[in-house]
Protein backbone atom coordinates (compact mmCIF):
# COMPACT_ATOMS: atom_id res chain seq x y z
CA UNK A 1 0.00 0.00 0.00
CA UNK A 2 1.69 3.39 -0.88
CA UNK A 3 -0.03 6.73 0.50
CA UNK A 4 -1.32 9.32 -2.19
CA UNK A 5 0.40 12.17 -0.94
CA UNK A 6 1.95 13.52 -3.72
CA UNK A 7 -1.53 14.36 -4.52
CA UNK A 8 -3.04 15.59 -1.33
CA UNK A 9 -4.26 18.72 -2.45
CA UNK A 10 -3.69 20.11 -5.62
CA UNK A 11 -1.74 18.13 -8.67
CA UNK A 12 -1.90 21.24 -11.22
CA UNK A 13 -2.02 24.97 -10.34
CA UNK A 14 -5.34 26.14 -9.49
CA UNK A 15 -5.54 29.14 -11.98
CA UNK A 16 -4.04 27.09 -15.08
CA UNK A 17 -7.09 24.59 -14.30
CA UNK A 18 -9.20 27.43 -14.57
CA UNK A 19 -8.01 28.71 -17.58
CA UNK A 20 -7.56 25.84 -19.13
CA UNK A 21 -11.41 24.64 -18.44
CA UNK A 22 -12.33 27.06 -20.70
CA UNK A 23 -10.23 26.68 -23.41
CA UNK A 24 -11.97 23.82 -25.37
CA UNK A 25 -8.97 23.87 -27.49
CA UNK A 26 -5.92 22.45 -24.81
CA UNK A 27 -5.30 18.85 -25.61
CA UNK A 28 -6.07 17.83 -21.48
CA UNK A 29 -9.46 19.18 -21.42
CA UNK A 30 -11.09 18.42 -24.93
CA UNK A 31 -12.37 14.94 -24.03
CA UNK A 32 -14.50 16.21 -21.26
CA UNK A 33 -15.74 19.58 -23.40
CA UNK A 34 -18.78 17.70 -24.40
CA UNK A 35 -20.19 15.96 -21.37
CA UNK A 36 -23.89 14.95 -21.40
CA UNK A 37 -25.96 18.01 -20.16
CA UNK A 38 -27.76 18.12 -16.31
CA UNK A 39 -31.40 19.50 -16.66
CA UNK A 40 -31.54 22.19 -13.95
CA UNK A 41 -33.68 19.98 -11.84
CA UNK A 42 -30.87 17.42 -11.98
CA UNK A 43 -28.26 19.92 -11.30
CA UNK A 44 -30.49 20.90 -7.95
CA UNK A 45 -31.31 17.48 -7.23
CA UNK A 46 -27.32 17.33 -6.90
CA UNK A 47 -26.62 20.24 -5.10
CA UNK A 48 -29.43 19.26 -2.61
CA UNK A 49 -28.79 15.69 -2.05
CA UNK A 50 -26.87 16.45 1.82
CA UNK A 51 -28.61 19.81 2.90
CA UNK A 52 -29.21 19.89 6.08
CA UNK A 53 -30.50 22.61 8.18
CA UNK A 54 -31.25 22.76 12.01
CA UNK A 55 -32.85 25.81 14.13
CA UNK A 56 -33.01 26.47 17.45
CA UNK A 57 -36.09 26.95 19.68
CA UNK A 58 -35.66 29.74 23.12
CA UNK A 59 -33.60 32.20 24.20
CA UNK A 60 -30.05 31.52 22.13
CA UNK A 61 -26.97 34.11 20.46
CA UNK A 62 -27.55 31.27 17.55
CA UNK A 63 -30.86 30.95 15.90
CA UNK A 64 -30.23 28.22 13.02
CA UNK A 65 -27.68 26.79 11.12
CA UNK A 66 -27.77 25.39 7.07
CA UNK A 67 -24.88 22.87 6.17
CA UNK A 68 -24.13 20.85 3.09
CA UNK A 69 -21.49 18.89 0.99
CA UNK A 70 -20.45 17.86 -2.08
CA UNK A 71 -18.23 15.35 -2.83
CA UNK A 72 -15.14 15.17 -5.25
CA UNK A 73 -13.11 12.33 -3.75
CA UNK A 74 -14.76 9.05 -3.66
CA UNK A 75 -15.31 8.91 -0.62
CA UNK A 76 -15.32 12.28 0.11
CA UNK A 77 -13.01 13.42 1.98
CA UNK A 78 -14.15 16.21 4.48
CA UNK A 79 -16.56 15.98 7.55
CA UNK A 80 -18.06 18.06 9.11
CA UNK A 81 -20.15 17.57 13.11
CA UNK A 82 -22.05 20.12 15.34
CA UNK A 83 -23.99 19.53 18.91
CA UNK A 84 -24.86 21.18 21.64
CA UNK A 85 -23.02 21.23 24.83
CA UNK A 86 -25.11 19.94 27.48
CA UNK A 87 -23.48 20.45 30.81
CA UNK A 88 -21.76 23.57 29.74
CA UNK A 89 -23.70 26.53 27.83
CA UNK A 90 -22.74 26.63 23.96
CA UNK A 91 -23.05 25.39 20.63
CA UNK A 92 -19.87 23.66 18.76
CA UNK A 93 -20.20 23.41 15.12
CA UNK A 94 -16.92 21.75 13.22
CA UNK A 95 -15.67 21.13 9.18
CA UNK A 96 -12.68 19.02 8.82
CA UNK A 97 -10.42 18.64 5.53
CA UNK A 98 -9.40 15.04 5.56
CA UNK A 99 -6.12 14.23 3.01
CA UNK A 100 -4.43 11.08 2.59
CA UNK A 101 -7.77 9.34 2.73
CA UNK A 102 -10.77 9.47 5.22
CA UNK A 103 -9.81 7.91 8.44
CA UNK A 104 -8.70 10.84 10.24
CA UNK A 105 -11.03 13.07 9.35
CA UNK A 106 -13.77 10.98 10.20
CA UNK A 107 -12.77 10.10 13.44
CA UNK A 108 -12.08 13.46 14.22
CA UNK A 109 -15.18 14.77 13.44
CA UNK A 110 -16.51 12.31 15.74
CA UNK A 111 -14.22 12.79 18.87
CA UNK A 112 -12.89 16.28 18.78
CA UNK A 113 -16.16 18.03 19.89
CA UNK A 114 -16.70 15.50 22.94
CA UNK A 115 -12.71 16.52 24.06
CA UNK A 116 -13.63 20.23 23.56
CA UNK A 117 -17.21 20.10 25.84
CA UNK A 118 -14.55 17.93 28.07
CA UNK A 119 -12.60 20.79 28.54
CA UNK A 120 -15.01 23.20 29.52
CA UNK A 121 -16.38 21.50 32.58
CA UNK A 122 -16.15 23.01 35.95
CA UNK A 123 -14.78 21.17 38.49
CA UNK A 124 -17.41 20.12 40.08
CA UNK A 125 -19.84 18.38 36.84
CA UNK A 126 -16.11 17.46 35.42
CA UNK A 127 -16.26 15.00 38.44
CA UNK A 128 -19.83 13.73 38.52
CA UNK A 129 -19.02 13.01 34.58
CA UNK A 130 -15.76 11.07 35.43
CA UNK A 131 -18.03 8.46 37.92
CA UNK A 132 -21.01 8.15 35.55
CA UNK A 133 -18.57 7.07 32.61
CA UNK A 134 -16.52 5.17 35.50
CA UNK A 135 -19.69 3.24 35.70
CA UNK A 136 -19.98 2.83 31.92
CA UNK A 137 -22.94 4.78 31.63
CA UNK A 138 -23.01 7.57 28.74
CA UNK A 139 -22.09 11.24 30.41
CA UNK A 140 -23.89 12.78 28.05
CA UNK A 141 -21.75 15.51 27.41
CA UNK A 142 -23.46 16.77 23.77
CA UNK A 143 -26.18 16.65 21.67
CA UNK A 144 -25.42 15.98 18.44
CA UNK A 145 -27.03 17.15 14.99
CA UNK A 146 -27.19 15.24 11.77
CA UNK A 147 -24.86 12.31 12.98
CA UNK A 148 -25.25 9.53 11.00
CA UNK A 149 -21.66 7.48 11.76
CA UNK A 150 -20.64 5.18 13.91
CA UNK A 151 -17.69 3.42 15.04
CA UNK A 152 -17.00 -0.42 15.11
CA UNK A 153 -17.49 -2.05 18.63
CA UNK A 154 -13.25 -2.84 18.82
CA UNK A 155 -12.71 0.63 17.75
CA UNK A 156 -15.63 2.54 20.12
CA UNK A 157 -13.32 0.89 23.31
CA UNK A 158 -10.45 1.58 22.19
CA UNK A 159 -11.61 5.19 21.54
CA UNK A 160 -13.36 5.18 25.03
CA UNK A 161 -10.78 4.29 26.99
CA UNK A 162 -8.78 7.15 25.77
CA UNK A 163 -11.28 9.40 26.78
CA UNK A 164 -11.51 8.04 30.19
CA UNK A 165 -7.90 8.50 30.63
CA UNK A 166 -8.34 12.26 29.31
CA UNK A 167 -11.37 12.98 31.78
CA UNK A 168 -9.02 11.38 34.82
CA UNK A 169 -6.32 13.86 33.41
CA UNK A 170 -8.22 17.00 33.04
CA UNK A 171 -10.04 15.77 36.62
CA UNK A 172 -6.12 16.01 38.07
CA UNK A 173 -4.74 19.23 36.46
CA UNK A 174 -8.07 21.06 36.71
CA UNK A 175 -7.91 21.64 40.10
CA UNK A 176 -5.05 23.74 40.55
CA UNK A 177 -5.23 26.01 37.93
CA UNK A 178 -7.54 29.28 36.52
CA UNK A 179 -9.79 28.58 33.80
CA UNK A 180 -8.84 29.92 30.41
CA UNK A 181 -10.82 29.42 27.40
CA UNK A 182 -8.56 29.53 24.76
CA UNK A 183 -6.33 27.05 26.40
CA UNK A 184 -8.97 24.45 26.67
CA UNK A 185 -9.40 24.61 23.23
CA UNK A 186 -6.03 23.97 22.65
CA UNK A 187 -5.69 21.27 25.06
CA UNK A 188 -8.79 19.63 23.24
CA UNK A 189 -7.05 19.74 20.15
CA UNK A 190 -3.21 18.47 21.24
CA UNK A 191 -4.71 15.41 23.63
CA UNK A 192 -6.89 14.61 20.87
CA UNK A 193 -3.83 13.78 18.51
CA UNK A 194 -2.05 12.59 21.41
CA UNK A 195 -4.74 10.13 21.52
CA UNK A 196 -4.61 9.09 18.26
CA UNK A 197 -0.58 8.46 18.56
CA UNK A 198 -0.67 6.30 21.51
CA UNK A 199 -3.66 4.46 20.09
CA UNK A 200 -1.91 3.64 16.75
CA UNK A 201 1.46 2.84 18.64
CA UNK A 202 -0.36 0.48 21.08
CA UNK A 203 -3.04 -1.19 19.43
CA UNK A 204 -2.71 -4.76 18.49
CA UNK A 205 -4.17 -7.15 15.95
CA UNK A 206 -6.32 -6.12 13.72
CA UNK A 207 -6.99 -2.97 15.23
CA UNK A 208 -3.34 -2.18 14.26
CA UNK A 209 -4.00 -1.43 10.66
CA UNK A 210 -7.17 0.67 12.09
CA UNK A 211 -5.50 2.65 14.21
CA UNK A 212 -2.58 3.21 12.09
CA UNK A 213 -4.61 4.34 9.03
CA UNK A 214 -6.03 7.20 10.98
CA UNK A 215 -2.44 8.06 12.44
CA UNK A 216 -1.10 8.16 8.84
CA UNK A 217 -4.00 10.27 7.14
CA UNK A 218 -4.98 13.66 8.53
CA UNK A 219 -7.40 16.37 8.45
CA UNK A 220 -7.32 20.10 9.15
CA UNK A 221 -9.89 21.34 11.19
CA UNK A 222 -12.20 24.82 12.04
CA UNK A 223 -14.22 24.42 14.59
CA UNK A 224 -16.55 27.58 16.58
CA UNK A 225 -17.67 27.59 20.10
CA UNK A 226 -20.33 30.03 20.13
CA UNK A 227 -21.91 30.83 23.60
CA UNK A 228 -23.82 33.63 24.16
CA UNK A 229 -22.28 36.77 22.82
CA UNK A 230 -18.87 34.97 23.02
CA UNK A 231 -17.24 33.18 19.92
CA UNK A 232 -14.39 31.49 19.84
CA UNK A 233 -13.00 30.02 16.82
CA UNK A 234 -9.76 27.46 16.48
CA UNK A 235 -8.32 25.95 13.51
CA UNK A 236 -5.26 24.41 12.28
CA UNK A 237 -4.45 24.07 8.90
CA UNK A 238 -6.23 25.82 5.71
CA UNK A 239 -10.17 25.61 6.53
CA UNK A 240 -11.71 28.95 7.12
CA UNK A 241 -13.85 30.61 9.73
CA UNK A 242 -15.87 34.35 8.56
CA UNK A 243 -18.20 36.51 10.11
CA UNK A 244 -20.20 38.62 8.03
CA UNK A 245 -20.67 41.73 9.58
CA UNK A 246 -23.55 43.91 8.47
CA UNK A 247 -22.51 48.29 8.61
CA UNK A 248 -24.91 50.68 9.41
CA UNK A 249 -25.25 51.79 5.93
CA UNK A 250 -26.10 48.12 5.05
CA UNK A 251 -23.27 47.55 3.58
CA UNK A 252 -21.28 43.60 4.40
CA UNK A 253 -18.41 43.08 5.41
CA UNK A 254 -16.16 40.28 6.34
CA UNK A 255 -14.50 39.30 9.33
CA UNK A 256 -11.54 36.87 8.98
CA UNK A 257 -11.79 34.94 12.09
CA UNK A 258 -8.37 32.12 10.75
CA UNK A 259 -5.35 32.41 9.35
CA UNK A 260 -4.66 30.00 6.98
CA UNK A 261 -1.64 27.53 7.84
CA UNK A 262 0.45 27.06 4.61
CA UNK A 263 3.05 28.55 2.40
CA UNK A 264 1.67 31.94 1.90
CA UNK A 265 1.28 32.66 5.01
CA UNK A 266 5.00 34.10 5.97
CA UNK A 267 4.45 33.94 9.49
CA UNK A 268 4.01 30.12 9.51
CA UNK A 269 6.79 29.29 7.23
CA UNK A 270 9.07 31.22 9.41
CA UNK A 271 7.61 29.62 12.49
CA UNK A 272 8.36 26.02 10.85
CA UNK A 273 12.21 27.41 9.64
CA UNK A 274 12.72 28.42 13.37
CA UNK A 275 12.37 25.19 14.84
CA UNK A 276 14.78 23.26 13.07
CA UNK A 277 18.71 23.55 11.73
CA UNK A 278 19.33 26.57 9.26
CA UNK A 279 20.55 23.30 6.91
CA UNK A 280 16.95 22.05 6.46
CA UNK A 281 15.56 25.48 4.95
CA UNK A 282 15.69 24.62 1.83
CA UNK A 283 14.06 21.27 2.31
CA UNK A 284 11.73 21.59 5.65
CA UNK A 285 9.64 23.45 3.31
CA UNK A 286 9.98 22.93 -0.72
CA UNK A 287 7.87 23.52 -3.78
CA UNK A 288 5.09 25.53 -1.05
CA UNK A 289 4.88 21.81 1.15
CA UNK A 290 5.99 20.77 4.06
CA UNK A 291 9.23 18.87 3.19
CA UNK A 292 7.52 18.87 -0.60
CA UNK A 293 4.53 17.28 0.12
CA UNK A 294 1.99 18.44 2.53
CA UNK A 295 0.22 21.72 1.22
CA UNK A 296 -1.26 22.23 5.21
CA UNK A 297 1.82 23.13 7.82
CA UNK A 298 -0.72 22.30 10.65
CA UNK A 299 -3.46 19.46 10.87
CA UNK A 300 -4.23 16.22 13.22
CA UNK A 301 -2.82 13.01 12.71
CA UNK A 302 -0.31 13.23 9.66
CA UNK A 303 1.77 11.38 12.00
CA UNK A 304 4.54 10.49 9.29
CA UNK A 305 5.57 13.92 9.76
CA UNK A 306 5.32 13.78 13.45
CA UNK A 307 7.04 10.41 14.86
CA UNK A 308 10.75 9.61 15.32
CA UNK A 309 12.71 8.38 12.30
CA UNK A 310 12.81 5.24 14.56
CA UNK A 311 9.44 4.64 15.18
CA UNK A 312 8.50 5.28 11.35
CA UNK A 313 10.98 2.29 10.76
CA UNK A 314 9.58 0.11 13.36
CA UNK A 315 5.73 1.33 12.74
CA UNK A 316 4.94 2.52 9.44
CA UNK A 317 7.33 0.92 6.87
CA UNK A 318 6.25 -2.93 7.59
CA UNK A 319 2.70 -1.72 6.78
CA UNK A 320 3.33 0.82 4.01
CA UNK A 321 6.98 0.34 2.91
CA UNK A 322 10.15 2.32 2.36
CA UNK A 323 7.94 5.34 0.44
CA UNK A 324 5.85 6.59 3.86
CA UNK A 325 9.18 8.47 5.10
CA UNK A 326 9.24 11.71 3.41
CA UNK A 327 12.60 13.18 1.76
CA UNK A 328 15.22 14.59 4.12
CA UNK A 329 13.19 13.39 7.31
CA UNK A 330 15.80 14.57 10.10
CA UNK A 331 14.55 16.16 12.90
CA UNK A 332 11.00 15.18 13.24
CA UNK A 333 8.57 16.82 14.62
CA UNK A 334 7.49 18.87 11.51
CA UNK A 335 4.26 19.03 11.61
CA UNK A 336 1.39 20.40 14.86
CA UNK A 337 -2.30 20.24 15.52
CA UNK A 338 -1.97 23.34 18.02
CA UNK A 339 -4.92 25.58 16.39
CA UNK A 340 -5.02 29.13 16.53
CA UNK A 341 -7.60 29.94 18.58
CA UNK A 342 -9.59 33.74 17.96
CA UNK A 343 -11.96 35.42 20.33
CA UNK A 344 -14.64 37.24 18.91
CA UNK A 345 -17.55 39.31 21.11
CA UNK A 346 -20.50 39.25 18.61
CA UNK A 347 -22.67 42.28 18.49
CA UNK A 348 -25.87 42.76 16.36
CA UNK A 349 -23.88 43.74 13.75
CA UNK A 350 -22.83 40.12 13.32
CA UNK A 351 -25.33 38.21 11.43
CA UNK A 352 -24.03 34.96 10.61
CA UNK A 353 -20.54 32.54 10.68
CA UNK A 354 -19.48 30.64 7.55
CA UNK A 355 -17.21 27.59 7.87
CA UNK A 356 -15.93 26.08 5.06
CA UNK A 357 -13.41 23.45 3.69
CA UNK A 358 -10.64 25.08 0.77
CA UNK A 359 -13.02 23.01 -1.72
CA UNK A 360 -15.39 26.43 -1.44
CA UNK A 361 -12.30 29.45 -0.81
CA UNK A 362 -10.35 27.76 -3.96
CA UNK A 363 -13.57 29.10 -5.88
CA UNK A 364 -14.64 32.32 -4.09
CA UNK A 365 -13.24 35.26 -1.60
CA UNK A 366 -14.75 35.54 2.19
CA UNK A 367 -16.03 38.86 1.08
CA UNK A 368 -17.92 37.09 -1.94
CA UNK A 369 -19.55 34.70 0.47
CA UNK A 370 -20.34 36.82 2.75
CA UNK A 371 -22.22 39.22 0.25
CA UNK A 372 -23.97 36.23 -0.81
CA UNK A 373 -25.68 34.99 2.14
CA UNK A 374 -26.43 38.36 3.11
CA UNK A 375 -28.67 38.91 -0.30
CA UNK A 376 -29.38 35.35 0.78
CA UNK A 377 -30.77 36.28 4.27
CA UNK A 378 -32.71 39.02 2.06
CA UNK A 379 -34.44 37.22 -0.80
CA UNK A 380 -34.96 34.02 1.44
CA UNK A 381 -37.80 36.09 3.26
CA UNK A 382 -39.91 35.64 -0.17
CA UNK A 383 -39.75 31.93 0.40
CA UNK A 384 -41.86 31.68 3.28
CA UNK A 385 -45.56 33.14 3.98
CA UNK A 386 -45.18 36.89 5.78
CA UNK A 387 -45.16 36.77 9.53
CA UNK A 388 -45.34 39.46 11.77
CA UNK A 389 -42.72 39.30 14.53
CA UNK A 390 -44.51 41.06 17.20
CA UNK A 391 -48.18 42.32 17.91
CA UNK A 392 -49.70 45.84 17.50
CA UNK A 393 -47.56 46.35 14.89
CA UNK A 394 -47.74 49.73 13.68
CA UNK A 395 -48.72 50.51 10.09
CA UNK A 396 -45.68 51.87 9.52
CA UNK A 397 -43.76 49.02 10.42
CA UNK A 398 -45.57 46.72 8.05
CA UNK A 399 -45.16 49.16 5.39
CA UNK A 400 -41.50 48.97 6.17
CA UNK A 401 -41.30 44.97 6.08
CA UNK A 402 -43.57 45.19 3.03
CA UNK A 403 -41.35 47.33 1.32
CA UNK A 404 -38.30 45.65 2.20
CA UNK A 405 -40.32 41.61 1.17
CA UNK A 406 -40.96 43.93 -2.06
CA UNK A 407 -36.92 44.49 -2.44
CA UNK A 408 -36.15 40.86 -1.61
CA UNK A 409 -38.22 39.37 -4.74
CA UNK A 410 -35.36 40.75 -6.97
CA UNK A 411 -32.92 38.32 -4.85
CA UNK A 412 -35.24 35.55 -4.54
CA UNK A 413 -32.80 32.43 -4.49
CA UNK A 414 -33.53 28.81 -5.80
CA UNK A 415 -32.20 27.56 -2.38
CA UNK A 416 -33.63 27.86 0.94
CA UNK A 417 -30.46 26.38 2.05
CA UNK A 418 -27.56 29.34 2.35
CA UNK A 419 -25.18 26.05 2.16
CA UNK A 420 -26.38 25.05 -0.93
CA UNK A 421 -26.58 28.57 -2.12
CA UNK A 422 -23.22 29.05 -1.67
CA UNK A 423 -22.26 26.07 -3.36
CA UNK A 424 -24.70 26.81 -6.73
CA UNK A 425 -22.56 30.04 -7.04
CA UNK A 426 -19.17 29.05 -6.15
CA UNK A 427 -19.73 26.30 -8.76
CA UNK A 428 -21.42 28.69 -11.68
CA UNK A 429 -21.45 31.88 -10.51
CA UNK A 430 -20.29 34.60 -13.27
CA UNK A 431 -20.65 38.28 -13.19
CA UNK A 432 -23.72 37.68 -14.96
CA UNK A 433 -25.47 35.41 -12.75
CA UNK A 434 -25.46 31.89 -12.29
CA UNK A 435 -24.10 29.41 -15.67
CA UNK A 436 -25.97 26.54 -16.07
CA UNK A 437 -23.93 24.65 -18.72
CA UNK A 438 -20.41 25.71 -15.97
CA UNK A 439 -22.37 23.69 -13.16
CA UNK A 440 -23.36 21.07 -15.10
CA UNK A 441 -19.99 20.34 -16.75
CA UNK A 442 -18.43 20.37 -12.89
CA UNK A 443 -21.07 18.05 -11.73
CA UNK A 444 -20.62 15.58 -14.85
CA UNK A 445 -17.04 15.28 -14.83
CA UNK A 446 -15.46 11.65 -14.23
CA UNK A 447 -14.15 10.38 -11.51
CA UNK A 448 -10.98 10.39 -12.32
CA UNK A 449 -10.39 13.79 -13.49
CA UNK A 450 -12.97 15.51 -11.22
CA UNK A 451 -10.08 16.16 -8.33
CA UNK A 452 -8.28 18.37 -10.80
CA UNK A 453 -10.89 20.99 -11.30
CA UNK A 454 -12.78 20.98 -7.76
CA UNK A 455 -12.35 19.65 -4.28
CA UNK A 456 -14.87 18.53 -1.79
CA UNK A 457 -16.55 21.23 -0.47
CA UNK A 458 -18.00 21.60 2.89
CA UNK A 459 -19.79 24.43 4.00
CA UNK A 460 -21.78 25.48 7.59
CA UNK A 461 -23.35 29.00 7.82
CA UNK A 462 -24.15 29.81 11.13
CA UNK A 463 -27.38 32.31 11.64
CA UNK A 464 -27.05 34.69 14.64
CA UNK A 465 -30.02 35.94 17.00
CA UNK A 466 -29.19 40.03 16.39
CA UNK A 467 -33.06 40.70 19.22
CA UNK A 468 -30.61 38.50 21.72
CA UNK A 469 -27.42 40.37 21.28
CA UNK A 470 -29.01 43.57 21.24
CA UNK A 471 -30.10 42.68 25.31
CA UNK A 472 -26.77 40.54 26.27
CA UNK A 473 -25.29 42.93 29.03
CA UNK A 474 -22.19 44.46 27.97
Amino acid sequence: MVLRYALLKRVVNKSKVKKAWWNPEDASVRPYVNLPRLTPQEVTDILQANEFTKDFIGPSSVKSYDSNQLASNNPIEDTRSEARCLQTNGILLGVFDGHGGTACAQVISKRLLNYISACLLPQEILQTVLETVMMGKDPQLLETFNDKAKFIDEINEIYQASFVNFLKDLAKTNSSKEFQMEAAIENAFLRLDDDISMEALSSEGSNVSRTLSVAMSGAVAAVAHIDGPHLHVASAGDCQVVLGVLSENNSWSAKMMTVEHNADNRVEVERIFSEHPASEKSTAIKLDRLLGQLAPLRSMGDFRYKWSLELMQKKVVPFYGESAIPPNYHTPPYLTAKPDVQYHRLTPKDKFLIIASDGLWDLMSPLEAVRLVGEHMSGKVTLSPLKLPRKNMKLSDINEMLLQRKEGLKKKPLDGNAATHLMRNALGGTEYGIDHAKISKLLTLPSEVVRLFRDDITITVVYMDSEFLRHCPP
